[in-house]
């Protein structure tokens, strides 16, 4: 099985800030679309500097840089979300512009300690004003002309050690630090990439780097930003412990030796990762890495393998919970005050499941079983620990819910969807070799894995005037869940679209970046899901309208459209306990779902249906001929267009509703739920 991932996260951030300190227009691909490069790249706009949207897919974004000093004030706080990399990088730069800027945050970044940059930051002649107690943001930032800095870091620290080279770069003041240990080295080796002499070496026991003479300005970047490791590797340990059926390989992504050091923890393990290697991107090696899976075995795990692996180990303790024996983990303090305490994430939701594990003031202990492993868990709205439980809910026999799965969006927005194929590319390879008299075992393989939620997701899909909506809703009340009308989402866009005046004609040529623009969103509540258009929720008047209902087709058909929707209707999936209704839910949007109904009916029923949805209760034998023309004209087109064509899922109950009351097609519905949902099918 050959995958990717997104890009990396780390490098995405300071590609960024180094386009807009630039001079001239970067070239920049393969940006993780993700929420903290995008609050970052948000901050920069505030700043002056001009950034794109984000593309979805990776793409070429064009940055015009201001030049070292050009960044201008901002006229609000800037609010770095979740993004501790953005937050206390930019300090370093706004540390040397001659104007004051509060930084702010979610209250998980305003919960971390933040002294560990502005003190050094001060020694160099910037000013700091705690607005959120001590240490934590809200701060204000108040620079100017700063002095050279010799420091040494308490703990080595990529983040501090990048922080006081950039407020050096735009300052043009010499910088000599040592930190305890060599920490990641992306800035330096981008610095490096746009011409920054910037040294590195081993002194006696510490890691000394000093950025020597910088220059005046900084050329713009030629960059394509490589696959993030720390993404992959929650998909190498699932391959590792046997979750793809099979060997796994990530391919294109980073292999710079200061972000590897998962791979010889696994080594150690008993697993036996291969790298294929030799590429280079803007200084960063990069390549592909391929395991198979293994026994592994509990290990000891030191402060300097943390250090070499801090944002893997969740990863770890995942894999140390299917391991034979004891993994002790020591040094990991600093997993304390990231994204949340990952050390009591990690022990506590290992044994809401049922593995042994035990807390350490720097680290854990983790006794691993073989048992399969049941419950829920709360990801504390961290990123990492979310992907830790994902790996573990997604082995064959388990059963795991991740309270929070949303939080993957900050680092891997499309985590749940590559876990979701591999679990099913793994079942079809399986069943093959089943069928082909191979020894693959089936036992528990697609009735487990991870649930993004709460509970089960229902698709009912089927033709215009079938009655899903209605029909849909009603069962989500019965059953106490959400209800996700997709048409809404289409037809939220066609009312946009039309309010702006864009031209039917030019839809076709619309692509993902020209809908960015839209900010339609799915809002939760308690039973039922709403669609908001630029923060205003919908009512019918805007999305049942005539002009809307007979364009909506053709919009639903772009592929552009499509594509762009899809993780909007996901988002709803990740909250679990979902009903949701279109014309390709069972089929491309949930794949997966619990249980799948296919709703069919008369042609003349439905022209019904539909007249009475536009007020029309007693039509006339005209207007019935009418519109169940103009709903064979819409099943032509619903069924033959390229993207996402009108299908019955092959696992989805085929319901003629034609003959049946409204209270018997609800009732058949939900039995063919319970039966899917005990069975386990």
């Amino acid at each position: 099985m050959i995958l990717t991932v997104p890009g990396d996260k780390s490098i995405s951030q300071r590609a960024l800030i180094l386009a807009a300190l630039a001079e001239g227009e970067s070239r920049l691909s393969g940006l993780l679309p993700g929420a903290d490069p995008a609050s970052t790249a948000e901050a920069l706009r505030a700043l002056g500097a001009s950034v794109p949207p984000l593309p979805p897919g990776g793409g070429e974004v064009l940055v015009a840089g201001l030049g070292l000093r050009g960044l201008r004030p901002p006229a609000a706080p800037l609010d770095l979300g979740n993004s501790g990399t953005g937050a206390r990088l930019l300090m370093g730069v706004l540390a040397g512009h001659p104007f004051e800027a509060v930084l702010t945050g979610d209250p998980s970044l305003r919960s971390r300690p933040m002294r560990r940059v502005t003190e050094p930051l001060a020694l160099m002649g910037a000013s700091f004003e705690e607005l959120g107690g001590e240490s934590r943001l809200p701060i204000r930032v108040r620079g100017g002309p700063l002095r050279p800095l010799e420091y040494d870091l308490p703990v080595a620290s990529a983040q501090v050690k990048s922080t006081l080279l950039l407020a050096g770069l735009v300052s043009g003041v010499r910088v000599l630090l040592s930190e305890p240990g060599r920490s990641r080295d992306h800035t330096e080796r981008m610095l490096h990439h746009v011409g920054v002499q910037v040294l590195g070496d081993p002194q006696g026991a510490r890691w000394r780097v000093e950025l020597r003479d910088p220059p005046a300005r900084i050329p713009p970047l030629e960059l394509r930003v490589p696959g993030d490791f720390s993404s992959a590797a929650f998909l190498l340990v699932l391959g590792l412990l046997g979750g793809a059926g099979g060997s796994l390989t990530v391919t294109g992504v980073g292999l710079n030796p200061t972000r590897t050091g998962l791979l010889p923890l696994l080594e150690r393990m008993g697993g036996r990762p291969r790298l294929e290697g030799g590429r280079d991107r803007g200084g960063e090696p990069v390549g592909d890495v391929t395991v198979s899976p293994a026994d592994l075995v509990g290990v000891e795990v030191g402060e300097a393998d943390v250090l070499a692996a801090i944002d893997e180990i969740p990863v770890l303790v995942a894999a140390a919970a299917r391991a034979r024996g004891t993994t002790r983990i020591t040094g990991a303090g600093e997993l304390r005050v990231k994204e949340t305490d990952r050390i009591r994430a990690m022990a506590e939701g290992l044994r809401a499941l049922g593995v042994a594990s035990e807390e350490l003031d720097d680290g854990l202990l983790v006794e691993g079983t073989d048992r399969p492993l049941s419950g829920t868990v709360d990801a504390r709205l961290d990123h990492r620990v979310a992907m830790a439980f994902g790996v573990l809910g997604a082995l064959p026999g388990n059963d795991v819910t991740v309270e929070g799965a949303g939080a993957v969006d900050v680092s891997f927005p499309t985590f749940w969807e590559t876990l979701s194929r591999i679990r099913t590319e793994a079942v079809r390879a399986a069943r093959g070799a089943h069928r082909s008299g191979g020894n693959a075992a089936l036992a528990g393989a697609g009735g487990s894995g991870v649930r993004e939620g709460r509970g089960p997701i229902v698709t009912l899909d089927g033709p215009a005037g079938s009655g899903k909506s209605t029909t849909a809703k009603e069962v989500a009340r019965r059953l106490r869940f959400r209800h996700l009308d997709s048409g809404a989402l289409y037809r939220a866009l066609t009312h946009a679209l039309l309010r702006d005046g864009v031209s039917p004609e030019a839809w076709p040529r619309l692509e993902p970046e020209d809908l960015d623009r839209y900010d339609i969103r799915v809002e939760a509540g308690d039973d039922e899901l709403g669609i908001l258009l630029e923060g205003e929720r919908l009512g019918d008047q805007e999305l049942r309208g005539r002009e809307v209902t007979g364009h909506v087709s053709t919009v639903a058909g772009l592929g552009a459209v499509r594509a762009w929707l899809l993780e909007r209707q996901r988002e709803a999936g990740r909250l679990g306990r979902l009903v949701a209704d279109g014309r390709d839910m069972g089929t491309v949007v949930f794949p997966d779902a619990d249980a799948k109904v296919f709703l069919v009916a008369d042609l003349e029923e439905r022209a019904r249906r539909r007249l009475g949805d536009h007020g029309v209760t007693a039509p006339r034998g005209d207007e019935v001929a009418e519109e169940a023309a103009r709903l064979r004209d819409r099943d032509a087109r619903d069924s033959e267009r390229e993207v996402s064509p009108l299908r019955r899922p092959e696992d989805a109950l085929e319901l003629d509703t034609t003959g049946l009351t409204f209270e018997e097609q609800v009732q058949a519905i939900l039995e063919w739920v319970a039966e899917r949902t005990r069975s386990g099918t």
